[in-house]
């Protein structure tokens, strides 16, 4: 690794640190949790809300309310793994407010008995529905074989909560989804689902369109949640590359002084050495001189150059007995607030979604790990509040191309994945969007600062409003959505479409490594296709609405990043909280003005290329684009059809059909377009002709 490794965030985001996340109203609820409450009515509720925002003691609060006032009869609680069943213990409601405390009878919370998910537990289940308990508690896994054996029937007049919910797929081959479809169809029961991250890793949608519509969502985003925190002001995150073996350099990249949790790379993955407690042995070698291991903890000491003592947890290590240690000692609840019970952790597969450590400062993860789920599950664990931590990071860190390699394709695979988690998170950590076509009888709206001049009806605004974290701004020619459904898309959903379009891997290497592209094949012709595939039941004026939204949500925070301070010195100092703020107004205050073709027109990938060109060498860098343009194929069916779509759009506007020898970039790749979907369809009706001529 060479200077030209130092940490240059690709992310650095400051918070108000306004103490709001952390205040509770009369029935002792945080912000989220009051949110939630208010529709605790709702037969399907969906809380999408990040980690540490308080979505266990929010469920507790609601089905508390379902079994005494609602007339349920009892609450399943679903959960992914059985370490996150902890979430779910006793709680003495009513010392901070509430009307009742929440208790599992101990035999009910199937996560801490012994046996397999599909043998005892399963008994238990039939044995908790036919009691006169309130609540269970089991794994996702659990759940699944006893809706097989029992039926949806069974589990009528119950509340279903499901944690973790982006676990679930409409996929017919996801079992879970599989059997809330059904529940959804019965409606017979309540379901309750929750979730940090409302997208997979996969791309595949959670739920169903049709049913998706029928829950009700609330939302608190990372951005009401940082703000409201008390101690912690910054977040940067960041991809770094290496050469050679990942524990030769990780130093560059690990700050000992930090409280950290490593993540080793995945023993398939190109990162690893194969040899995965030999890595961990090196990392430690790095770190300093091994003192021992903790008789009690099974911690690791470790003293660093500087003299200090380091403990660390080693959870790579399979040795049944060493690990339980280890694992309990992290979960001792009297440690819970001390700050000095260890210092770096170093996992592999543990440690992530639902984790709890509420100092840690730096995820370090070595490789790309499975999904972009996964990667905002591991950043969720330094977005803990906890006093004295001001500042929190995600490193992840990827090894660069060697030439040599024969794995070239799964390597380039990586870096995009890297990117598109990069360029996810970005969005998911900044303030919401709210877009409204610029009309004449628009004006100021309470709550909103409209910046130093304030409202100006001769312009395009940019309102704030500190209050919700939201911003308000106006874009000429942009499609308001028609559609209860489009407007709930718009309002609730524009980090999903985006999640879909950046892991969209064509569209990523395009807008990356496409010398000749004209953005508006990714913001128009390949956004406009995944909005109508992920939302089946829009029209077309409504999918239209969607996409001008969803590219302006991506775009405006990709040319706000540009200006953020943090993001061209390495952020290694805390900026000020409204940089982002200031970055977007600055960006339309420098447009002649603000409407939807000028954003159209900017390539979503650029600011990303901008940072990867930093960060990776040269040579790499040359050699993934080449990977990627001996890839590259003529205008696919499916994009010429849509291109064509663009075309008469065109016609409509202009009274012409797109010129293939015009100067424009984007009405010379229309006509294309045309010219395409035509040799398409010559050659559709001659294989017609000569299919006939053989049956003749």
């Amino acid at each position: 690794m060479t200077s030209r490794n130092k940490s240059i965030p690709s992310i650095s985001v400051s918070y108000a640190r306004n103490g709001s996340s952390a205040k509770v109203n009369s029935l002792g609820m945080r912000p989220m949790q009051e949110r939630a409450y208010e529709r605790r009515g709702e037969q399907y509720l969906l809380i999408k809300s990040p980690p540490a925002s308080g979505k266990s003691r929010a469920l507790m609060f609601i089905a508390l309310d379902k079994l005494h006032n609602q007339g349920l009869k009892q609450a399943i609680i679903v959960v992914p793994e059985k370490s996150i069943g902890a979430s779910f213990n006793d709680e003495p409601l009513r010392q901070f407010g509430f009307w009742a405390d929440w208790h599992v009878e101990p035999k009910w919370n199937l996560c801490n008995a012994p046996g397999a998910d599909n043998g005892r537990k399963v008994k238990s289940v039939k044995a908790f529905l036919e009691s006169d308990d309130k609540v269970l508690v089991c794994t996702h896994a659990t759940f699944r074989f006893a809706v097989d054996q029992f039926g949806v029937e069974a589990f009528d007049n119950r509340l279903i909560a499901v944690d973790e919910f982006h676990h679930v797929s409409a996929n017919p081959d996801n079992k879970l989804g599989l059997h809330l479809g059904q529940f959804i169809a019965q409606d017979r029961v309540h379901i309750v689902a929750m979730t940090g991250s409302y997208f997979r890793g996969d791309a595949e949608a959670v739920l169903a369109p049709q049913d998706e519509a029928k829950f009700d969502t609330v939302t608190y985003t990372y951005y009401e949640q940082l703000s409201g925190y008390e101690y912690l002001k910054q977040l940067d995150i960041g991809y770094y590359f290496y050469s050679g073996s990942y524990t030769d350099d990780i130093l560059k990249v690990l700050d000992p002084s930090e409280k950290t949790i490593i993540h080793i790379p995945n023993v398939n993955s190109r990162e690893s050495t194969k040899q995965k407690i030999k890595e961990v042995e090196l990392i430690i070698e790095a770190l300093g001189e091994w003192l021992g291991t903790d008789p009690m903890t099974g911690f690791q000491f470790v003293k660093t150059p500087g003299g200090r003592i380091l403990r660390i947890a080693d959870l790579v290590d399979d040795d049944p007995t060493k690990r339980d240690r280890v694992v309990a000692a992290l979960k001792d609840p009297a440690q819970k607030n001390n700050r000095d019970h260890v210092d770096i952790i170093i996992a592999l597969g543990m440690a992530k979604e639902g984790f709890d450590w509420i100092w840690c400062e730096h995820a370090l993860t070595v490789g790309y790990r499975s999904s972009l789920t996964e990667i905002v599950q591991i950043i969720g664990r330094t977005t803990r509040d906890a006093p004295g931590k001001t500042r929190a990071r995600f490193t992840n860190l990827i090894a660069e191309l060697d030439a040599s390699q024969e794995a070239v394709t799964e390597a380039v695979n990586d870096t995009l994945k890297a990117i598109a988690a990069s360029l996810l998170m970005e969005q998911v950590l900044t303030p919401r969007f709210e877009f409204k076509p610029k009309n004449p009888d628009n004006g100021p709206e309470e709550g909103f600062d409209y910046g130093d001049g304030g409202y100006d009806r001769e312009k395009c605004n940019v309102g704030f409003n500190q209050e919700t974290g939201q911003f308000q701004i106006e874009i000429k020619g942009l499609l308001a959505p028609k559609s209860e459904e489009a407007s709930r898309i718009c309002r609730e959903d524009l980090n999903e479409v985006i999640a879909t379009f950046v892991q969209d891997k064509t569209t990523i290497e395009r807008g990356l490594f496409d010398e000749e592209l004209v953005p508006e094949e990714l913001t128009q012709v390949r956004m406009g296709t995944i909005i109508r595939e992920k939302y089946p039941n829009l029209n077309e004026e409504d999918v239209e609405a969607v996409r001008q939204h969803a590219i302006a949500a991506l775009n405006l925070t990709q040319q706000a990043k540009k200006t953020l301070p943090g993001n061209d010195r390495g952020g290694s100092e805390p900026v000020a909280n409204t940089a982002f703020i200031d970055g977007v107004r600055k960006f339309v205050m420098d447009v002649r003005e603000l409407d939807i073709d000028l954003i159209d027109r900017i390539n979503p990938f650029s600011e990303a290329y901008a940072i990867l060109a930093r960060t990776m060498s040269e040579d790499s860098l040359k050699q993934v684009a080449a990977v990627i343009a001996a890839k590259r194929v003529s205008i696919p069916y499916e994009e010429a059809r849509a291109l064509a779509v663009r075309a008469l759009q065109f016609k409509k506007e202009r009274g012409r059909l797109p010129d293939i020898n015009a100067q424009d970039p984007w009405e010379k790749r229309m006509a294309e377009g045309v010219a395409a979907l035509q040799r398409y369809r010559s050659q559709k009706k001659a294989a017609e002709v000569s299919g006939g001529d053989m049956n003749a």
